[in-house]
């Protein structure tokens, strides 16, 4: 009798989100630093589209890319925020399946859309700092544009399986995720069947996109640092550098975190449960936090039509 209830099967599974464990106490204060990142990454990402949409003279490839982030960046965090602070504010723990798998496919494909956008961000500053003199020659609107629809198309495409991977499943395991948002690999091992085909998709899936684009993004940069070392002058060195660091911060915030938690789901099984939470808020808070800051700091132009906004 006690096998056949462990075994009773959810056809219409209800999932229980994770604040911080242990700590309900102190929800409804943590909840006040996560509003305040919630608001600064939508303001910001606004921010920065509405100046590089109403300025002409930041109708440039490399500010294109740069809306594309902020676009992708506003995206993740509509996607992940209201849940995270539902249960902070209201303990709204309870998810359905369906809302469940659908914002497991939303964060899936904008996370994919952003590491796609690094990678041709990674390919601005190459060619900007490799061939400057054809750089407006071979990053043209339309090809910018054909570019950005293929970042497009292939997160929705990549990520389409998921949601049907995910839905064959009957779950019979408890019911409890790992964090305040739902995740492929944190849903699938609820699962009461076999997970080999999503553990092996998911895998694919992240070798073909995130590991070649890191790895193309990788190269950029080797192809950018043999430029300019070969440039005489150091301060133009340093000059050419300097427009990287921007980008250079922005791929840091987002591939670090992300191989971390990949690591701590599929090989931590040992690892603390606040470390995966934390690796997990990190992984899809930082970037539409700090992306806007970053550009804004480090982008004269942009930096000065935006002082030139609110001074106005």
């Amino acid at each position: 009798m006690m096998s056949a209830a462990n075994d009773t099967k959810f056809t219409h599974a209800v999932f229980l989100l994770t604040g911080i464990p242990g700590q309900k106490d102190i929800h409804l204060w943590v909840s006040i630093p996560f509003c305040l990142i919630y608001g600064i990454s939508i303001v910001g990402n606004s921010v920065i589209l509405f100046i590089i949409k109403t300025d002409p003279s930041l109708h440039e490839p490399m500010y294109i890319f740069l809306s594309m982030l902020a676009l992708t960046d506003l995206g993740l965090s509509i996607t992940t925020m209201p849940t995270i602070l539902g249960i902070f504010l209201f303990n709204f723990r309870e998810i359905s399946l369906n809302a469940c798998i659908t914002q497991v496919y939303f964060i899936h494909t904008f996370s994919l859309i952003e590491s796609s956008v690094l990678l041709l961000m990674a390919f601005d500053r190459c060619i900007a700092i490799r061939d400057p003199l054809r750089y407006t020659s071979i990053l043209t609107p339309p090809r910018i544009a054909k570019m950005g629809l293929v970042c497009v198309l292939r997160g929705v495409v990549l990520i389409f399986p998921f949601p049907f991977l995910l839905q064959r499943f009957q779950y019979c395991r408890a019911n409890i995720l790992s964090h305040s948002y739902c995740l492929h690999q944190d849903v699938m091992k609820l699962a009461c069947a076999d997970i080999t085909v999503n553990n092996i998709y998911g895998m694919c899936t992240a070798l073909f996109t995130f590991g070649m684009d890191s790895l193309l993004i990788f190269l950029s940069y080797v192809m950018i640092l043999k430029t300019v070392l070969s440039v005489a002058s150091r301060a133009e060195c340093l000059r050419a550098l300097n427009t990287c660091v921007s980008h250079l911060c922005a791929v840091l915030l987002f591939y670090i975190p992300d191989i971390g938690l990949a690591v701590t789901h599929r090989f931590g099984n040992s690892s603390s449960l606040v470390l995966q939470i934390l690796m997990g808020y990190i992984y899809l808070l930082a970037p539409p936090l700090m992306n806007p800051i970053v550009y804004s700091v480090k982008s004269k132009h942009l930096r000065a039509r935006i002082i030139k906004v609110f001074v106005k």
